[in-house]
């Protein structure tokens, strides 16, 4: 899995952000066509390798019209988003980072959001510096970000609220639970947009983790600092570690007293609903009365919906509700061709290795029903389809799945 680590040894701001990404390998002109989508006039780049003390980093600054930036309110900046032809997966983190943004700006002002109009992060040249983190991000096929603590610098800062102390208010509110220290330069080294696009994104915060590095890259901040090289270093790389791992919710409850034809319905709604996985486990309760455990696994944030989901389906009172942590095999997925159709193959990983082939069941059936063959000569037939795909050998460790008995 391709991660990305940014360590903020001088800060991080959004231009900073874009250097690093240009630096690491990201096409100027490929963000150029990305940022056009956005739809504001008259808007360009400018990328130039600077030296920051000793090191050499790429600058990347937004060219905007002369004409003063408009006071955005949250609501604004959110339907211009919306008019542009960015793809949803840009959309969704580049909203959600303005939201953080409007939240912070009016928890320090005492404000409801929508009387909150940004000043310096409503300007064009923001909107472009997070939208283009996030295009350059997945440009760069980035699937999980990590970040190192954040040097916030010190002193005193400028802002359009007047003279402020490093760190700014909405920038100290953004960066809650996150990591940080302070340094003796006088300046602002992180900014609330930088706050905002890192901690967003970031999964986790601390040392650099295992991986193979593949690009660096070094984005320069618009000041020259006297005794430290005022970069964000950018450090991307395969992950070493063999297993994925995210959290989930187990959502349960025990049922005593409903017929049992309307499980496959009320599994067929969780699955719907987005769970993982549902599954029947049988127990005996009080009074030695069998009964039956439904179990719903769901991707964390989405429980809320599988709740009423187990209420209204079925006779439960109640429903528990239980976060844990998985590890998964980086997996894909291969079409390969047999002399019977087209099967998808499932492939799970380790150290980089295939160990599992799961041939997709609903592919086989279908044209087990075609052949009039059994499904598991569908089955051997993909594995081997497979195996020739990934010049895998006989003597390769693996499992394939489907094909246990030959």
């Amino acid at each position: 899995m391709k991660i990305a680590y940014f360590d903020c040894f001088s800060g991080c701001s959004g231009d900073m952000i874009l250097g690093a990404l240009v630096d690491a390998g990201l096409s100027l002109d490929v963000l150029r066509s990305e940022i056009a989508r956005l739809k504001l006039p008259g808007v360009d780049l400018k990328a130039e390798k600077v030296r920051r003390g000793a090191l050499i980093g790429t600058r990347v600054q937004v060219i905007t019209p002369p004409d003063p930036p408009p006071h955005r309110h949250l609501s604004d900046i959110l339907a211009l988003l919306e008019r542009s032809d960015l793809p949803e997966t840009a959309l969704a983190p580049v909203r959600r980072i303005f939201e953080r943004l409007g939240e912070a700006e009016a928890a320090v002002h005492g404000l409801p959001m929508e009387r909150i109009h940004f000043h310096e992060i409503g300007a064009v040249d923001t909107i472009v510096d997070v939208a283009g983190a996030i295009i350059g991000l997945n440009v760069l096929a980035i699937r999980e970000i990590h970040a190192s603590a954040l040097n916030l610098g010190g002193g005193r800062t400028q802002t359009a609220h007047g003279d402020l102390p490093v760190p700014a208010p909405g920038t100290a509110h953004l960066l809650r639970g996150v990591p940080v220290y302070g340094s003796p330069v006088e300046a602002e080294l992180t900014t609330p947009t930088g706050a905002a696009i890192v901690s967003t994104l970031a999964k986790g915060f601390g040392p650099l983790p295992p991986l193979r590095i593949s690009q660096v890259g070094y984005g320069a901040g618009s000041l020259d600092l006297a005794r430290r090289p005022n970069l964000l270093r950018l450090i991307v790389g395969e992950r070493i570690e063999d297993l994925d791992r995210d959290e989930v919710t187990v959502v349960e409850a025990n049922i005593d007293d409903m017929n049992p034809q309307l499980f496959e319905p009320l599994m067929e709604a969780l699955f719907a609903a987005g769970a993982l996985d549902v599954f029947l486990t049988p127990i005996i309760m009080k009074k030695s009365r069998p009964a039956t455990v439904i179990s719903a696994i769901v991707p964390a944030g989405l429980e809320e919906g599988i709740g009423p989901i187990l209420l209204s389906y079925s006779s439960t009172f109640g429903v528990r509700f239980r976060r844990t942590q998985r590890q998964t095999l980086p997996r894909e997925v291969l079409t390969v061709e047999t002399p019977f159709g087209q099967v998808r193959v499932k492939v799970g990983r380790l150290q980089g290795r295939p160990i599992h082939l799961a041939p997709e069941y609903e592919d086989c059936r279908r044209l087990a029903d075609m052949s009039r063959l059994p499904p598991a000569e569908i089955m051997t037939a993909a594995v081997e389809a497979a195996r020739a795909m990934l010049q895998l050998s006989r003597h390769d460790f693996f499992i394939d799945r489907g094909t246990e008995g030959r």
